[in-house]
């Protein structure tokens, strides 16, 4: 059963639209510095995933097929047949899924750090029983070092103090839900489906999903992906934001 998910659309009626999906405890604020620059030329529809933000919290666990189907019928209420998709993290993993399983949908997909499986589950298992026995907030300021590099968050506490509150905001229970999506998703048999113009952004010095095996198996998996390495960590969006956002509407735009 899909859930009415909280969005943010802006930009002109009659433009190209393209879909934004963010990270594991991010709310539709994380894509804030690509607003101004993609309303230029794209109807801009932010999302919160289910459990995050402003969105329902159905009962876990999640399936990334789940929150894909939730996108899905968000695109059939705003009478939108075909977008371009963005995913950062758990939002690539959701791009990934739409691309193959629904290629009619997405005319284009820029996947940011992410990956199509966690050769080791167990990140996602303690990451369950953390917020399960003490919720999102003791979590958030670890979790957000992994983020952004030390220099940016050094120089930008504004920007690691809002992005620790959007994890701390987030449900437990729909936090712990689409942790258990990332931990069961495992989408590499599928990336050869998928026909999209695709690019992968990395951060260089991501630890979350590296270039190698992350955003490498993506790339070689879909044909025609193109790889692009920021120097950042995690949220290159934000970290490296003109460049991505450039990078975003290029392929956005084919």
């Amino acid at each position: 059963m899909t859930v009415a998910l909280h969005h943010v659309d802006e930009g002109p009626r009659d433009a190209p639209a393209i879909v934004l999906s963010g990270s594991l405890g991010s709310t539709v604020e994380m894509w804030r510095p690509q607003v101004a620059p993609l309303t230029e030329r794209f109807r801009v529809i932010r999302v919160d995933h289910r459990g995050h933000g402003g969105s329902p919290v159905p009962p876990g666990p999640y399936r990334v097929a789940d929150l894909a189907g939730d996108v899905l019928a968000l695109l059939d209420a705003l009478g939108l047949d075909r977008v371009a998709f963005c995913g950062l993290s758990m939002g690539g993993c959701v791009g990934m899924y739409l691309a193959s399983e629904a290629p009619e949908r997405i005319s284009a997909l820029t996947l940011c750090c992410t990956s199509s499986y966690w050769p080791d589950a167990s990140v996602w298992v303690d990451r369950i029983a953390a917020v399960e026995s003490g919720g999102t907030g003791p979590i958030a300021e670890a979790v957000v070092s992994r983020w952004f590099t030390p220099a940016f968050a050094a120089t930008h506490p504004d920007v690691v103090a809002d992005a620790v509150g959007q994890v701390a905001g987030t449900s437990d229970d729909g936090y712990a839900a689409c942790c258990a999506a990332l931990r069961d998703f495992d989408h590499r048999d599928r990336l050869g489906a998928i026909t999209a113009p695709t690019v992968v952004l990395a951060g260089s010095a991501d630890p979350s999903t590296p270039i190698e095996p992350h955003a490498r198996t993506i790339v070689e998996g879909i044909p025609g992906a193109r790889l692009e390495v920021l120097d950042a960590a995690h949220l290159a969006t934000i970290e490296r934001s003109d460049q991505a956002t450039d990078l975003i509407a290029v392929n956005s735009s084919a």
